[in-house]
């Protein structure tokens, strides 16, 4: 601070404390004034007569100043406090121990017609004398219809669960919509991606169209990865396609900025759970609090006045708002929710403990699990479709494809104890009969050694595993090494034999049970 830049309030300061007879090294500790500026001031106030008899006041100071030197008051910059050139009078009135309303009226006295701050003015210099921070300067920012919509999720307690009545942890999921104030909200009883991805297909179908862009916080189910200084943030894949689907630009917030979403936060969240949720009766299910919302909000959340827009909420929506929102899709929205799996060495994925299978050349690989509320979709690394199946209702079920799998495991997937005697038949009736014996032999269970045989189709040709197996049918003999030894042999060829017209029959006796029981009985012999 130079010598001739000293405001009229510091140099009445400074030769109040000169006249009370303080060292030069007290003043420079106590104003922040150079020395040089104290030993300029003090030779001129010497000259002025001011060390002695009545101190004038600013203006007159001001005015003297003026005439002696040449040199006019600073002028303060538009920014500047109008009390900042009283910062040194008021650090002393606290140290004596002042609050900021005395020092306030202690100024307003001696400085009547010059002194015209408010006590607000008075407020914020104390505090920044005291080392407070002052109040953060904010920017209210104001939207156009149909361009911003803000979306939360809020815990509000308990609910009871509709199948097994027991009370859950409930959280409202809310979207207003920035222009009009009008908002959807719904109880839920957890924050999943499903459920995010569901929360958004009712609010725009609640409000009949989409809005441009939407903005959120970093929660999990939308956000990956927050925004760093060096890169954008990672959306969550199924929150990205829902933003395609519907067209809407996705606008994370921030970390720890919920200001940014102040609108949803405070007219949202807050709002609801201070006006509504204490009308919810106890013991109230998650489906009976979601209709009495549905209602609510479309009249006393939606016909209030607002206290920002001093309109009614769903008035400004129906009059003006909803004519800008996007149009809905034309097809209907599948939520799906997107994870990462490995294809292990059956060629199967496991998700949410159901099993679905994809081309045996990804063994090893991760893929990607598109699951949709009726379809699994699966996607290769870069994102190529490879394999679609619906989606499980229950734990455990499996899902094969057989082109899926490689030609040997494929054919044998499809050789069951149930499909055995048609392969057999299209080989041949001799086959056919062989498989049929084999399949209906107990105790052993031989239906093993019925697709071994089978496959002594593959490595003889169907022809002679048909000669074989009618040449071992008429000589009694069709053991899978029997067969197998003829076949290497070449014999079934060399004994042609004619196949018998029907299946061999079981034996059974010649007279009936009956008719030995008579016999028995009346002593007769039996021939």
């Amino acid at each position: 601070m130079t010598i001739w830049r000293l405001t009229t309030m510091d140099l009445h300061e400074l030769l109040r404390r000169l006249r009370a007879g303080e060292s030069r090294n007290a003043i420079v500790r106590t104003m922040h004034v150079s020395p040089h500026t104290i030993a300029k001031y003090h030779r001129w106030a010497t000259e002025q007569g001011l060390l002695s008899g009545p101190l004038p006041d600013l203006t007159t100071l001001d005015a003297l100043r003026a005439q002696t030197l040449g040199v006019q008051r600073p002028q303060r910059h538009p920014n500047q406090s109008s009390v900042e050139r009283y910062r040194a009078e008021v650090a002393t009135l606290l140290d004596q121990g002042k609050n900021a309303m005395t020092i306030w009226r202690l100024l307003h006295g001696r400085y009547p017609q010059e002194f015209t701050a408010s006590s607000s003015a008075i407020y914020r210099l104390v505090s920044a004398i005291r080392g407070e921070q002052p109040p953060v300067v904010t920017l209210r920012i104001e939207t156009a219809p149909g361009e911003v919509a803000q979306v939360d999720f809020g815990f509000i307690g308990y609910l009871r669960d509709d199948q097994t009545g027991e009370l859950r942890k409930a959280w409202l999921f809310t979207l207003v919509l920035a222009w009009s104030r009008h908002q959807y909200a719904e109880i839920v009883f957890d924050q999943k991606l499903a459920t995010w991805l569901l929360c958004h297909q009712h609010a725009f179908e609640f409000f009949g169209g989409v809005p441009q862009r939407i903005v959120l916080d970093n929660l999990k189910a939308a956000i990956i990865k927050a925004y760093t200084r060096e890169e954008d943030p990672t959306v969550q894949q199924a929150y990205r396609e829902c933003a395609e689907h519907y067209g809407f630009l996705i606008d994370p917030c921030l970390p720890r900025k919920p200001q940014h979403k102040g609108k949803v936060e405070r007219g949202g969240v807050g709002y609801l759970k201070q006006a509504f949720v204490p009308l919810l009766p106890d013991g109230a299910t998650r489906s009976e609090a979601n209709r009495q919302l549905r209602s609510w909000l479309l009249t006393e959340a939606g016909l209030r006045v607002h206290g920002t827009t001093r309109e009614l909420p769903l008035r400004r929506f129906e009059t003006t708002e909803r004519a800008a929102l996007l149009p809905l899709p034309t097809t209907a929205y599948d939520p799906a929710e997107w994870k990462q799996c490995l294809l292990h060495r059956d060629s199967h994925v496991t998700f949410e403990r159901s099993y679905y299978s994809a081309p045996a050349r990804h063994v090893g690989q991760t893929l990607w699990v598109r699951a949709g509320l009726r379809e699994i979709r699966l996607f290769s690394g870069n994102f190529t479709l490879i394999a679609t199946h619906p989606r499980a209702t229950q734990p455990g079920q499996r899902f094969t494809q057989p082109d899926h799998l490689p030609a040997h495991l494929a054919e044998a997937l499809k050789l069951t104890r149930t499909t055995c005697p048609a392969y057999a038949a299209a080989i041949g009736p001799a086959t056919h009969q062989v498989v049929l014996e084999l399949l209906a032999s107990k105790p052993l269970d031989r239906f093993r050694t019925a697709v071994r045989i089978l496959h002594l189709a593959e490595r003889f040709t169907p022809p002679r595993l048909e000669a074989a197996c009618a040449l071992g049918l008429a000589h009694g003999d069709v053991q899978l090494g029997t067969l197998k030894r003829m076949l290497e042999a070449g014999l079934e060829a060399a004994i042609p034999v004619a196949l018998p017209t029907s299946p061999a029959e079981l034996l059974v006796f010649a007279r009936s049970p009956e008719e030995l029981a008579a016999t028995i009985a009346g002593g007769a012999s039996w021939n």
